[in-house]
């Protein structure tokens, strides 16, 4: 689909041109899937993620399969012997929580602004960036330069950006209110102790939360992310999937070395297991993505650290 992003009102404007191709955020139709509306895709496709990914870890922890073994963070028996939830309670605990967030989010989201005018965004760029640009370059700037850095800003540049601070503040959000929820007794004994009665987590079990930490934590947390960032309802759609998948992940019960969610960042499977432990749960409070907040703030944990702990205690006794 070839479509021009600004009218030839000047001849031979670089920024006047035609696309053959667009970022999925910034496509010109009307909606992604002709039969679904945006808003909508944004609402369902999280819970898709959250319960098709979930499922797969499930059938590998059904499998039987002895080479995957060697991958899990504790023995299969431990899932049912340890936890205090069953599967039935995680289940409609989890289900309750993906209806408060649908309709929050189909109210949050129906007011948004599918558009943009590009035509004026790049110009604005291009006015902003040529100074600069023209001192960097000592004066021998070219209109296709000019055009083509004004190109990269606005169809990458900004929205990776947007997604890294959106990415910051949940992290931040997060970081900040789940350590709350240790540090005070009375918030940790009435919400936060709802997810700890998976002493082993699994896939389906990473939304076990009381409702009302599900609400502050996961669904406030992403939707404020979201409106602060700039985000348009296209760039959310990949943020709340893509943060649905990263959580189910990070509560999977395998350390896979091929899994790209895992190789992302070191917040994965591994890390947030030593949370769930009674040796870790004051550690390793970061969510979902990064670790800096836990590595600034001195509630980093890893395994090492574990062993040393074992160690020195062993020598005491």
């Amino acid at each position: 689909m070839n479509t021009t992003i600004c009218p030839s009102v000047i001849p031979h404007d670089p920024l006047c041109f035609t696309h053959t191709s667009f970022p999925f955020y910034f496509s010109p139709k009307s909606r992604l899937l002709n039969s679904v509306s945006d808003v909508t895709l944004v609402v369902v496709s999280p819970i898709l993620a959250y319960w098709s990914l979930s499922l797969v870890f499930h059938y590998l922890d059904m499998s039987g399969w002895k080479w995957l073994e060697k991958y899990r963070i504790h023995e299969s028996s431990e899932v049912t012997s340890r936890n205090l939830a069953t599967r039935s309670q995680v289940v409609w605990a989890v289900i309750f929580q993906q209806v408060i967030q649908t309709i929050l989010a189909l109210y949050w989201m129906s007011g948004e602004s599918m558009h943009s005018n590009h035509s004026q965004e790049l110009r604005r760029i291009a006015a902003y960036i040529q100074p600069p640009l023209s001192w960097a370059l000592m004066g021998y700037l070219s209109p296709r330069v000019l055009a083509h850095t004004t190109d990269f800003i606005y169809w990458w540049g900004i929205p990776v950006f947007q997604l890294f601070v959106a990415m910051f503040i949940i992290d931040t959000w997060q970081y900040f209110l789940h350590r709350l929820m240790h540090v005070n007794k009375f918030l940790y004994k009435q919400f936060h102790s709802w997810h700890h009665r998976l002493y082993v987590p699994y896939a389906f079990g990473s939304l076990y939360n009381h409702p009302v930490e599900g609400f502050l934590l996961d669904t406030l947390g992403a939707l404020l992310a979201e409106w602060a960032s700039g985000m348009s309802t296209r760039q959310a759609l990949f943020l709340f999937t893509m943060s649905t998948f990263k959580t189910v992940d990070d509560h999977c019960g395998y350390s896979l070395p091929w899994d790209p969610l895992q190789m992302l960042t070191s917040n994965n499977a591994d890390y947030h297991d030593i949370h769930h432990q009674v040796i870790g749960i004051k550690s390793n409070f970061s969510q979902p993505f990064f670790v800096h907040w836990d590595a600034l703030l001195g509630t980093r944990m890893t395994r090492k650290d574990i062993e040393d702990r074992r160690q020195k205690i062993s020598k005491t006794q």
